[in-house]
């Protein structure tokens, strides 16, 4: 009989993967809201919010896990947005209920007809972005254990460069063609570039310390 028990999961991994699966769905269904960036003509798409979670939790991997993880779970965190697309492709090919409230069927139709679009568009963004954002975090890292003001400086770096690449591909291919993306486009890399530099280092030095909290917690709860 084999008693070997399969390595346990670092409890890290778990929450951070959950809470990684569904921003990679939400970003797509926020990204149909364009918001101005108040008092100018600026817009920025609304999914930037989830997306900038999706920095802060791969950059938190990569400093607490190391980088192949980091980059498997960009890899596999596009899964649940293909799966999510196929869905909505699959539910928008089914006969709606004749007695279904017709006004909430078009705005149904009209949201979800478009989220494909925005969706699909995401892959493209998704993968080069995060996986660029991983390269450069753990590229900046210097020797030894890194110190809290340069755990934030990395991070701020790394994402305010791999975000405004991200917001380059996605607006065009999301919205070329839709409606005019100049200020979107001039909206979203100063919107990400500005969240980039004053909120995304201390979410990365809050998500290190919570992934070690985490993984304390789910060893003494094995012992």
């Amino acid at each position: 009989m084999n008693d070997t028990q399969p390595a346990a999961l670092p409890m890290s991994l778990f929450v951070f993967c959950l809470l990684y699966g569904g921003m990679t769905v939400l970003a797509g269904f926020l990204a149909v809201k364009q918001v101005q960036l108040w008092p100018t003509q600026l817009g920025v798409e609304a999914g930037i919010f989830a997306f900038l979670i999706l920095v802060v939790l791969s950059s938190s991997i990569a400093q607490v896990h190391g980088k192949g993880l980091a980059n498997r779970l960009v890899i596999w965190g596009f899964l649940p947005l293909a799966a999510s697309i196929a869905l909505i492709f699959f539910v928008l090919s089914l006969p709606a209920d004749p007695k279904m409230w017709p006004e909430g069927l078009e705005a149904f139709q009209l949201i979800h007809a478009t989220t494909p679009r925005i969706m699909a568009a995401g892959p493209a963004a998704y993968f080069v972005s995060l996986l660029l954002n991983i390269w450069i975090f753990d590229r900046l890292k210097g020797e030894g254990e890194a110190t809290t003001l340069g755990l934030m400086a990395r991070g701020a770096v790394a994402s305010a460069l791999s975000q405004a690449v991200d917001s380059i591909i996605f607006v065009t291919l999301a919205f070329y063609g839709e409606r005019e993306i100049g200020n979107l486009l001039i909206g979203q890399v100063i919107a990400k570039v500005v969240l980039s530099v004053i909120l995304v280092p201390f979410l990365i030095t809050f998500g290190v310390r919570a992934a070690r909290w985490l993984d304390r917690r789910g060893r003494d709860s094995a012992l």
